[in-house]
């Protein structure tokens, strides 16, 4: 795009780092269509960098539990990732998860803040938290350890239409990531907005993993052959985004797991 259209889809929320909602498989979508809403909570850590590899041991230690929610029904995937590009201040490791109902993810939440044994790393570390919902969103099931997440933060403009989003994801994000998918170069996508405010009501995120680092240079080629095909795009795009407001990130995938 000519200014970087979705801004290769890499992001960061205004008040820290955001993770990767990874979307459960489900049979390819087309660009019409949108799927029963997903929701996912994403916490985000500010871990000091002695303790980084506590923090890593404390999700892999969380993984069995995580698998049982999942053989139950609970939730749907979840995942932990690292950061790779750092910002001071900000989010260096997050842990999501995601389901169907909003209630199960808040009640496993509750859960976890009400432990009495909590991992020390966690009282060492600044922690925030946004739960998002999407219909548009799609992916592989298994599990993951090769991927790269890049998720893009933006905000409407004041004047953009009730479905601007819906309109961008149909028209733009979709057909293209569906392509990705399709070819094996990304493990899931989404495109999610709060559905706890605690931003800009117009915010909105996109969002993808990356299968391994070759997803990461197939997903760029596949914006430009985009932009060749329609050169409108980046036109369509501007005319309903404030790209002020926009914010990047790239980070590591330590594992994502959906059904």
């Amino acid at each position: 795009m000519n200014r970087k259209l979705w801004g290769v889809f890499a992001g960061v929320c205004a008040f820290g780092m955001i993770a990767v909602f990874a979307a459960p498989a489900q049979a390819q979508m087309s660009g019409d269509q949108m799927k029963p809403a997903e929701y996912c909570y994403v916490s985000f850590w500010t871990v000091p960098r002695p303790q980084w590899a506590d923090m890593l041991k404390v999700q892999a230690d969380d993984k069995a539990n995580m698998d049982k929610m999942m053989a139950d029904g609970t939730i749907n995937a979840y995942g932990n990732d690292a950061t790779l590009v750092h910002q001071e201040g900000e989010s260096t490791h997050s842990d999501w998860m995601c389901g169907s109902s909003m209630g199960n993810l808040a009640s496993v939440a509750a859960s976890y803040i009400a432990s009495p044994n909590q991992p020390a790393v966690y009282s060492a570390s600044k922690h925030s938290d946004i739960i998002v919902e999407s219909t548009m969103y799609n992916g592989h099931s298994g599990a993951f350890t090769d991927g790269y997440s890049r998720v893009s933060y933006w905000k409407l403009k004041k004047n953009a239409p009730n479905d601007a989003v819906e309109q961008l994801s149909k028209t733009l994000f979709v057909p293209t990531f569906e392509k990705l998918l399709a070819a094996g170069a990304i493990h899931n996508y989404g495109v999610y907005t709060e559905a706890i405010h605690t931003m800009d009501p117009g915010s909105f995120w996109v969002v993808f993993t990356a299968a391994g680092p070759d997803g990461l240079d197939k997903f760029n080629k596949a914006v430009g052959d985009m932009l060749k095909q329609n050169p409108l795009a980046g036109a369509a795009f501007d005319s309903m985004v404030d790209m002020s407001d926009h914010r990047d990130l790239l980070s590591r995938v330590i594992i994502t797991v959906s059904k």
